[in-house]
């Protein structure tokens, strides 16, 4: 009896680490498996994607990719975080993962550890982007989802998944976010 007053001070504790936590300071791995954290982005503005290989939208990385190369000299970068909670349509390895992305996309920006996005195991970073205490809140729908992050670490807008980067909503999103110093 005594562990579950324990267990429910850690989970008390991690949900409020997690709502005080700026996009910045959350704990990621790279897509090699190297421990990190976004601070690398600190001063820039961020489209962070949830992706996946075997999806009908998995064509966007093109989109991600030309949209990257466009802003990336004026303070941007796309971060692409695979999942493979919806329909397993991201069933690979990370090694799998870049190679695909690599050789069928040309993808250049950064990508991450493979995470959930969403459920009991969702990844801190989607706790902060998606959770409670986000001005988006809400489970992600689906893979390809979008969030647009200011160059303080603050969430601006989420994109729905069928919302192409090439948009014009996202594009006049990021040059809004780039205008801002």
């Amino acid at each position: 009896m005594k562990s579950l007053p324990i267990v429910a001070a850690m989970l008390l504790i991690q949900t409020l680490a997690a709502r005080g936590a700026s996009v910045h300071e959350i704990a990621v791995k790279d897509i090699d498996g190297k421990e990190t954290t976004l601070g690398a982005y600190k001063g820039k503005v961020l489209l962070i994607v949830n992706v996946a290989s075997k999806c009908g939208l998995t064509p966007q990385y093109k989109a991600l990719e030309t949209t990257y190369e466009k802003y990336k000299d004026k303070g941007f970068a796309v971060l692409g975080f695979p999942c493979n909670q919806f329909r397993g349509q991201e069933p690979g390895n990370n090694e799998q993962i870049k190679e695909f992305c690599s050789s069928k996309y040309n993808v250049t920006f950064p990508l991450f550890d493979k995470i959930d996005v969403n459920g009991p195991k969702r990844h801190p970073l989607y706790n902060t982007l998606a959770g409670k205490e986000s001005p988006f809140a809400g489970d992600i729908e689906w893979n390809f989802g979008k969030f647009l992050i200011g160059r303080d670490g603050k969430i601006i807008k989420r994109f729905k998944p069928t919302t192409t980067p090439d948009s014009p909503e996202v594009t006049a999103a990021i040059e809004a976010a780039l205008a801002t110093k």
